[in-house]
């Protein structure tokens, strides 16, 4: 099986305004609304990269960094970050910008893995991924340690 490299898949989306119905009581984007597009999201790129139904298996590492508010636009990108034999990690990043200023601000990072699997739900063969640049190669190194991680806690709550 040959290997795909992270720009077969990767994407970058200006996905939503933030509306008021967006809007926590703070007046602020709700978590659970920007998960919501950043699952999906996800699950576009590891459909992509594997040309398979893909399932979440975990997320990792979340982390809110910033409150989005009515009027952002938020900029989300994704890309498989690495692939193991059935499973793979897609990276994550969700930027909020001021249309009238056009200031950034980050607002999510995120790792989730994704299990391919076939017409009857049993995990495939997921095909490599080749990192590109010198920060894909980087975030590609990041995903094993993030991987062995969660394989030692698994064992130790066995």
């Amino acid at each position: 099986m040959d290997d795909k490299p992270v720009s077969a898949s990767y994407v970058i989306d200006q996905v939503i305004e933030v509306f008021p119905n967006d809007l926590n009581p703070h007046g602020t984007l709700f978590g659970g609304r920007v998960m919501q597009i950043v699952d999906t999201l996800a699950a576009i790129v590891a459909k992509r990269h594997s040309g398979r139904v893909c399932v979440t298996l975990g997320i990792d590492s979340v982390r809110f960094l910033n409150p989005a508010r009515r009027g952002d636009i938020l900029v989300c990108m994704a890309s498989v970050n690495r692939t193991w034999h059935t499973s793979m990690e897609v990276g994550v990043k969700v930027i909020a910008e001021d249309f009238r200023t056009l200031d950034q601000k980050d607002i999510l990072s995120a790792y989730f893995t994704f299990v391919a699997v076939d017409d009857d739900h049993k995990p495939v063969e997921v095909i490599a991924v080749r990192p590109e640049t010198p920060e894909q190669v980087k975030r590609f190194h990041q995903a094993e340690v993030r991987r062995k991680h969660r394989l030692e806690v698994a064992k130790q709550s066995d």
